[in-house]
């Protein structure tokens, strides 16, 4: 005599009558909703992803390599997916650095706007201040500074960008906001109130230019009417993660080239995914640090430098070659990702201006 058969709530297939769980998709059978069962899969779901969490993170911090080859030997329930560990770690990264990129963004377009003074005389600005005093110049390269290892800068970068801002800043307002327009033209059609297209034309763009010129001028338009700095920063802050989000394959692709016999291009974005997430981690300790305590730039710069070694003992791990092939290899992987980044820092740079 057959069984009778009964359909499944979830996944709406039959099976028959006894089952505990549905065969097909694992749901109970007889699922009542109360408010035990109810509180039951909240508490189990979150315990059972907290638990992995924790299982994972001591091995991605003090054991390089150690997670992603045991995701490769089939140990994928024990602990965190590697692409939901590095989803959960790169949301607090950028949770923690948002609220102080959110103030330095507005102390930023505050000061530049208490330099900026409407005249009513047909000059547009008034000279007499420079564009950028030395407070304005130290809240610009704050960022830089805080970043300058994700970003791959060296010292004389930022050098350079203190001296080229203490250049441009020294100069008069009116002088040194030279955008090859008349100004006072453009200052008396935005107090008309004349449309934007107007403007830009004022401004020196051509009749036929195309949807990307057009853009880049609007966006000129519009820094120019309020000066907002503080805002391109913010937007290159929120496009940040867009762009780690085409460099981390990126990466997985240099150690495809540099171990092309070690497996498929997924075992190599399994690690990629556990190196990136360590990476996220090491900067948010560290940027936490420099929120209580005043930590030497030296001591910066030697956690930045772990992270080199960090991913050359997890490549000796996850691979299995030697000391120096190892050591060269991360060498290699390490400067192609720099050089990868460098235009990359270029376009999220007009992308933000873009965007802003």
């Amino acid at each position: 005599m057959e069984k009778e058969q009964v359909k499944c709530q979830n996944c709406e297939k039959e099976f028959e009558e006894g089952f505990q769980f549905c065969p097909h998709c694992g749901q109970k059978a007889k699922d009542e909703l109360t408010l035990g069962v109810l509180f039951y899969n909240t508490i189990s779901n979150y315990f059972s992803f907290d638990a992995r969490f924790f299982k994972s993170f001591i091995p991605l911090m003090i054991k390089p390599g150690y997670l992603a080859s045991k995701f490769l030997e089939g140990k994928r329930l024990l602990f965190l997916h590697p692409a939901q560990m590095y989803l959960f770690i790169s949301v607090v990264f950028f949770f923690i650095t948002s609220f102080a990129v959110r103030k330095e963004t507005q102390d930023l377009d505050k000061r530049l706007k208490e330099r900026v003074v409407n005249s009513t005389s047909n000059d547009s600005i008034v000279v007499d201040k420079p564009v950028l005093d030395s407070l304005q110049i130290e809240d610009m390269l704050k960022p830089l500074k805080a970043n300058q290892a994700l970003l791959g800068l060296k010292e004389e970068d930022l050098r350079k960008a203190d001296s080229i801002m203490k250049s441009e800043g020294s100069k008069s307002i009116n002088k040194g906001m030279n955008f090859d327009f008349n100004e006072k033209k453009v200052d008396s059609l935005i107090a008309l109130g004349a449309e934007d297209k107007e403007i830009i034309k004022a401004m020196g763009m051509d009749d036929d230019a195309g949807y990307l010129t057009t853009k880049f001028y609007n966006q000129m338009l519009k820094f120019y009417k309020e000066r907002g700095a503080g805002s391109i920063l913010q937007a290159m802050y929120d496009t940040i993660p867009i762009a780690l989000f085409f460099l981390l394959p990126i990466f997985a692709f240099i150690l495809k080239i540099l171990y092309f016999n070690k497996g498929r291009y997924a075992h190599h974005l399994v690690f990629s995914f556990y190196f990136f997430s360590f990476l996220f981690t090491a900067f948010s300790i560290m940027y936490i640090a420099n929120l209580i305590w005043d930590i030497p730039d030296w001591i910066d710069w030697l956690l930045a430098l772990s992270t080199f070694f960090y991913l050359f003992f997890a490549l000796k791990r996850f691979y299995g070659q030697g000391f120096i092939l190892s050591f060269f290899k991360s060498s290699v992987a390490t400067i192609s990702f720099f050089i990868c980044l460098v235009p990359f820092s270029i376009l999220l740079v007009l992308f933000a201006f873009m965007l802003y």
